[in-house]
């Protein structure tokens, strides 16, 4: 999956000539984690509400309230803009983007044209949950087998053979890591897993439940 498949492409967006209030207004309304500077199709940098409440509190200790109210109602977003943007292009896949925010800690990307530089969209938390809610598959039903497996080639191949035997479909696959334990979770498009997972069992995996973790959050 990419990111320009994903992406938001219907967001507000402000000027450098936008009104700090404006700016703040919207990042409020829409409840942003920053709202991205445009000139034309070019981006140029962001603000965020952190950095308009950070400038306030210098203009308010030098300043009668009708001389605030003045200020306020001319200051400009490019007084406080923030130029070191972090930007994915569409073309990048969507877990090298999600590892950006986590690294970065991040709460979006702009996603950015590779050879205009136009600004083309944005993903969000929000997305990046969609997308794993779709790529586990839980929309399409279904059920849901955990199994432990030793990392060696053809597991899923052997996997997939002994759910094709039992006449079920996969609706997804996924790997997850725990300490030094690899699990696999398949969804199969059935509403009684049972004899899959016996079948598993027989031919060696370990299933694994909840309860078997049940000592680490307790």
């Amino acid at each position: 999956m990419y990111v320009g498949l994903k992406m938001l492409k219907k967001f507000v967006t402000a000027t450098p000539k936008t009104l700090v209030k404006d700016a703040r207004r919207l990042l409020e309304e829409q409840r942003l984690w920053m709202l991205l500077v445009m000139e034309g199709d070019r981006l140029v940098g962001y603000v965020r509400l952190e950095d308009i409440m950070a400038a306030l509190p210098s203009i308010m200790t030098t300043l009668e309230k009708h001389e605030l109210n003045y200020l306020l109602s001319k200051l400009t977003v490019e007084k406080i803009i923030r130029k070191d943007i972090t930007s994915v292009s569409p073309t990048m896949d969507i877990e090298s983007a999600a590892k950006i925010m986590h690294d970065k800690n991040l709460a979006g990307l702009a996603v950015v044209d590779d050879d205009t530089g136009k600004l083309l969209g944005y993903i969000n938390r929000s997305v990046m949950l969609e997308v794993l809610v779709e790529e586990m598959g839980l929309l399409a039903g279904g059920k849901r087998i955990v199994f432990e497996v030793a990392d060696r080639p053809g597991v899923i191949h052997e996997v997939s053979g002994i759910i094709a035997q039992k006449g079920v479909s996969i609706i997804s696959t996924g790997t997850f890591f725990h300490e030094n334990r690899r699990m696999v979770v398949i969804r199969v498009a059935t509403e009684d897993e049972s004899p899959i997972a016996a079948a598993l069992q027989e031919r060696g995996y370990k299933l694994v439940t909840a309860a078997d973790f049940v000592g680490e959050w307790l």
